[in-house]
């Protein structure tokens, strides 16, 4: 037998599997490590490009595209096969990359990481499909060991390299931060040499004539784009101004456009109506909207606390983030060993999304004086929280629908996560620096009794610097204690109610999960068990 073709059944042995998952990991250890990088020397980027408020663009534009073209990778990946895809996500990814490490400001810098966002929606979603056509759910837990190693291993080395290259003024020549996304280049092309050489899957194919909903693709991003778009200018536009009501409007036509579409394409449509139709599928989609808001708004606003608030470099900021990468991992491997054992699924992200909420009420009570040690335990719970949701709600939508369907179902539930993670990134964004101005105000005024700050306070030059905070926090660093504190307080004030909306999503997260009925995982690979369906009734 072939090193990674399958049996007769359709059943692959462990070795087999093995081959496959290695250049699997390898994308996957791509999109995890690209995340990680950015997100602890984003700050300095920022700052370097004269543009701290504008970073939500560099990742709403990113979260947009990526967005967008995860059900058109899902449902391309159900007709045509993934290999090809997977290849194609790789090599988008690392064009995308490249562009990103010649941005000359925000602007250009959101634009490229667009660019990047069309191979970042394949790569998650397609890893997960092909694992789905592989191995059964209930046998998936003893591979989950394995992508948790490459997860951990992307956020211990993510924000080691990130910090390094965020801290040099020149490498090679090139300036520092540009490697961040620089160090993408070799490590894509390695890994589409071994996706190439490893990567045989024979996934479940639809019989008869294909229809792709390319009207759908078109609504869709007609629907997201003037949405997350406002969302994320709302603030400096105002939310009732003429552009804000205008991007409300075309939104909400294009969605309409959407669920219209969705409908006449019936079987052919990127998110079929027919899997609203099973009660595990909405409530397992309701639920990851909701988990993407609280995932992504506490991993995006812990390394901002940690920089601006603790002054840790980005270095520092990503090492102080293993609590919470400890707590996934021990989480997701946990759940997915009992989960092989027993079968059984629901409880595990009900009481996730409890413990995700209990941790983001915890991180809202913390100050520029809280005890780093008081703010881990918090993270902790967050990382058990998220990793006791997002393995469960897969595995469901996975065994909930028909296994030629695996593709539109996993790119579904991510597709849903990642919206809830797109609008919870803008719209926390904007709440953060909406408020921040005059939080920090308030701490200055409740610290005018110290006579360092009254005479701050008098000088134009220091009001001048404190009015580009907002685009440059390394202004920070350059005050006395005694000026820096009240805007680390003012940042810190911002963040509270931003961490308390990250909650009431997971609580809302939680009464959804309640709803949610008992499904019974297949135990059967998504192609052992189309084959089987597929064979004559004498086979």
């Amino acid at each position: 037998m072939s090193t990674t073709e399958p049996s007769a059944t359709g059943d692959y042995t462990h070795r087999q599997i093995l081959t496959i998952i290695s250049g699997l990991m390898l994308g996957m250890f791509l999109g995890a490590l690209d995340q990680t990088i950015v997100s602890t020397s984003i700050r300095t980027i920022a700052d370097d490009l004269q543009g701290l408020s504008m970073q939500a663009w560099a990742t709403t534009a990113y979260l947009i595209t990526a967005t967008i073209t995860t059900p058109i990778y899902g449902k391309l990946g159900d007709l045509y096969g993934r290999k090809k895809l997977f290849m194609t996500a790789i090599s988008i990814f690392i064009v995308g990359s490249a562009l990103c490490s010649l941005a000359s400001s925000m602007t250009t810098l959101a634009l490229f990481r667009a660019v990047q966002g069309l191979g970042a929606g394949g790569l998650f979603t397609l890893i997960l499909a092909i694992i789905g056509d592989i191995v059964s759910p209930r046998e998936r837990a003893k591979y989950t060991g394995y992508f948790m190693a490459v997860f951990g291993t992307s956020s211990v080395l993510g924000p080691l390299v990130g910090g390094f290259l965020a801290g040099r003024d020149s490498l090679l020549g090139v300036t520092g931060w540009r490697w961040v996304f620089l160090v993408n280049v070799p490590i894509g092309v390695f890994a589409l040499a071994v996706v190439l050489r490893t990567l045989h899957v024979h996934a479940p194919r639809p019989a008869g004539r294909v229809r792709i909903d390319w009207w759908g693709a078109a609504a869709l991003v007609v629907a997201l784009v003037p949405l997350l778009t406002v969302a994320e200018q709302g603030r400096d536009w105002g939310w009732t101004s003429g552009r804000s009501l205008a991007a409300f409007v075309i939104g909400a036509v294009g969605l309409v456009a959407f669920v219209g579409i969705e409908r006449a394409m019936g079987d052919a449509a990127l998110i079929p109506p027919r899997l609203f139709r099973i009660r595990a599928a909405v409530v397992t989609l309701g639920a990851s909207v909701l988990v993407g808001v609280a995932m992504f708004g506490g991993i995006m606003l812990l390394p901002l606390y940690m920089q601006i608030v603790h002054g840790a470099s980005p270095t520092e900021s990503g090492f102080l983030m293993l609590p919470m990468v400890a707590g996934m991992m021990t989480a997701s491997i946990g759940s997915g060993r009992i989960i092989s054992r027993t079968g059984q699924v629901r409880t595990f992200p009900i009481v996730g999304s409890a413990l995700v909420t209990v941790a983001l009420v915890l991180l809202s009570l913390t100050t520029a004086d809280t005890a780093l040690a008081l703010v881990m335990l918090p993270m902790f719970v967050l990382g058990l929280g998220l990793g006791s949701c997002m393995q469960p709600l897969l595995l469901t939508m996975q065994s909930a629908v028909p296994p030629q369907e695996i593709g539109v179902a996993t790119s579904s539930a991510t597709f849903f996560r990642q919206i809830g993670g797109t609008v919870g990134v803008a719209v926390f964004l904007s709440v953060l620096f909406g408020g921040v101005g005059t939080n920090i105000q308030q701490a200055f005024a409740d610290d005018a009794g110290n006579p360092v700050v009254a005479q701050a306070l008098a000088d134009p030059a220091f009001q001048e610097k404190l009015g580009r905070i907002e685009d440059d926090s390394s202004i920070i660093e350059t005050l006395p204690d005694a000026l820096a504190h009240p805007i680390k307080q003012g940042f810190a004030d911002s963040m509270d109610p931003v961490f308390l909306m990250a909650a009431g999503a997971g609580l809302l997260a939680f009464l959804v999960l309640l709803l949610m009925p008992s499904v019974e995982l297949r135990q059967t690979s998504a192609a052992a068990a189309a084959r089987a369906a597929a064979a004559p009734e004498g086979d």
